[in-house]
C-alpha cells in the first residue's frame, strides 16, 4: 500500500492543515478557549442576543482574567505575555462563539489595557493595570464621538488646564464596555494637541448612558461617555501620549485581533453550514450532494482558509524582530473581515429560511459582523490607507 493510499481523510474544517502550525502554546490557548465558550457561553448566547444583554459580566470578565486572556499579549503587571500568535487564535475561538465576547477582550487588552502599558505612568500601570488582567477592573477606551468617528483628530472633546489640575469636556460614542467600566481612556484636544488621560468612571460630571436598539453586537454592552466638566489630576495625563498617533498605535493592536476573530465567526458559520446541507434533504437527497450548494462550500472555505493564512503571516511577523506594519493590519482586517461576512451570508443561504432563526449562529454572527466591518477602521478609510501605502498618494486628505 502506498503512503498516499493511507493517509487519513481530508479534514473538511482544516482542509490545509493549517492547524499543524500552530505551536504547543497556541494549541493550548485554543482548546481552552473553545472549551470554556462550548460549555459556558454557547447554550446561552443565542438568548443573550436576543434580549441584548450579557448577564454577570463582571463574573465572565474575572473568569477570562483567570484563563489569563486580559492583555494577554502584554508583559509584566500579571499579564500573561503570550505571543501574538497565541493571542490571536484566542480571539478567533472567542469570536467563533461571538464577536461580543472578542470585542470585550480586545477593548479591554488591546485597547484600555495597551494604552496604559504603553503610554502610562508607572503610577498608572500599578494601580489599573494588574486588576484588569485580572478581570476585577474593566476598561473601555473613549475615542470616537458623535461627529467624529474615521477622522479623530477633529474631535471636539477638550482638555484644558485649570492650575495643576485638567478639566474634561465633550461627548464619546460606541464605547464598547463603557457602562461597566471602572476606567476610562478618553483621547481629548488641548492647547498642545491631543492628549490621553485615565479616568476613574466615579469621577463626579462622568456618566455613560447605554445605547440601546442595536440590532448587531447585542451580547455586548455599548455607551455613550459624557464628559460635564470632568476634573482629574495632573496625573491622570499619560505621560507617554502625544498627537493622534498614541490613540492610533492603540487602534492598531486591536485591529489585529479582528484579522482573527473575523475567522471566527465565519468559521462558525461555514461549520454550520455544512452541518445543514449534510443534514437536509430534497428531491430524495441532502442537498450537500448538489453542485450548487457544494460551490457554496468551497468558495466560503477558499476565502475562510485564505484569510487564515493571512493572520498566521500578520502573527508571524508581529512576532518576529521587525514587527508588522499598520498597512499590513489593514490589509488584513480589510480582507477578512470582508470575506467573513460574504462568507455567513453564504452560509444563511444554505440554510435557507432556517438561516433567520437565532437556533443556529449564522445570523446572529451576519448582524455582528456588520459592527466589525464599521469599527476600527471602516471599509473605505482601510482601502484608502492601503491606497496611499501602495502609491504614495493620499487620496482622504
Amino acid at each position: 500500500m502506498s503512503a498516499s493510499t493511507r493517509r487519513a481523510p481530508l479534514d473538511p474544517v482544516d482542509p490545509l492543515g493549517l492547524e499543524a502550525l500552530l505551536g504547543e502554546e497556541d494549541r493550548a490557548v485554543r482548546d481552552t478557549v473553545r472549551q470554556y465558550c462550548d460549555d459556558r457561553i454557547a447554550p446561552h448566547i443565542g438568548d443573550w442576543f436576543e434580549r441584548g444583554e450579557i448577564p454577570d459580566l463582571p463574573g465572565l470578565a474575572r473568569d477570562f482574567g483567570a484563563m489569563g486572556l486580559l492583555g494577554m499579549h502584554l508583559d509584566g503587571y500579571g499579564c500573561a505575555g503570550t505571543s501574538a500568535l497565541a493571542y490571536g487564535v484566542a480571539c478567533r475561538e472567542l469570536e467563533a462563539c461571538d464577536s461580543g465576547l472578542r470585542s470585550f477582550v480586545s477593548v479591554q487588552g488591546s485597547l484600555a489595557m495597551y494604552a496604559l502599558h504603553r503610554f502610562g505612568s508607572e503610577e498608572q500601570k500599578q494601580e489599573w493595570l494588574p486588576r484588569m488582567a485580572a478581570g476585577e477592573a474593566i476598561g473601555c477606551f473613549g475615542l470616537t464621538e458623535p461627529d467624529h468617528g474615521s477622522d479623530p483628530a477633529s474631535m471636539r472633546t477638550r482638555a484644558r488646564r485649570d492650575g495643576r489640575d485638567w478639566v474634561l469636556d465633550g461627548r464619546k460614542m460606541w464605547i464598547t464596555n463603557g457602562s461597566v467600566a471602572a476606567v476610562a481612556v478618553v483621547w481629548a484636544q488641548t492647547d498642545d494637541g491631543i492628549r490621553g488621560f485615565a479616568v476613574p468612571t466615579d469621577t463626579p460630571g462622568f456618566s455613560t448612558p447605554v445605547i440601546r436598539r442595536k440590532m448587531s453586537l447585542r451580547a455586548s454592552v455599548t455607551s455613550e461617555l459624557v464628559l460635564d466638566g470632568v476634573r482629574l489630576p495632573a496625573a491622570a495625563e499619560l505621560p507617554g501620549a502625544r498627537g493622534v498617533s498614541a490613540p492610533l498605535t492603540c487602534l492598531n493592536e486591536a485591529r489585529y485581533g479582528i484579522v482573527w476573530g473575523a475567522l471566527g465567526a465565519a468559521r462558525s458559520a461555514w461549520q454550520a453550514a455544512a452541518d445543514y446541507a449534510g443534514q437536509r434533504e430534497q428531491f430524495g437527497k441532502p442537498i450537500a450532494a448538489f453542485q450548487l450548494t457544494q460551490q457554496k462550500l468551497v468558495d466560503m472555505a477558499l476565502e475562510l482558509h485564505k484569510g487564515t493564512l493571512t493572520a498566521l503571516h500578520l502573527a508571524r511577523l508581529k512576532d518576529s524582530e521587525a514587527g508588522v506594519r499598520p498597512a499590513q493590519i489593514s490589509f488584513g482586517k480589510l480582507n477578512n473581515v470582508r470575506e467573513a461576512i460574504e462568507i455567513c451570508r453564504t452560509a444563511r443561504t444554505v440554510l435557507g429560511a432556517n438561516g433567520i432563526s437565532l437556533e443556529y449562529p449564522v445570523i446572529r454572527h451576519m448582524n455582528n459582523l456588520e459592527s466589525v466591518l464599521t469599527y476600527e477602521g471602516t471599509t473605505e478609510m482601510h482601502t484608502l490607507s492601503l491606497g496611499q501605502a501602495l502609491t504614495g498618494h493620499a487620496a482622504f486628505r
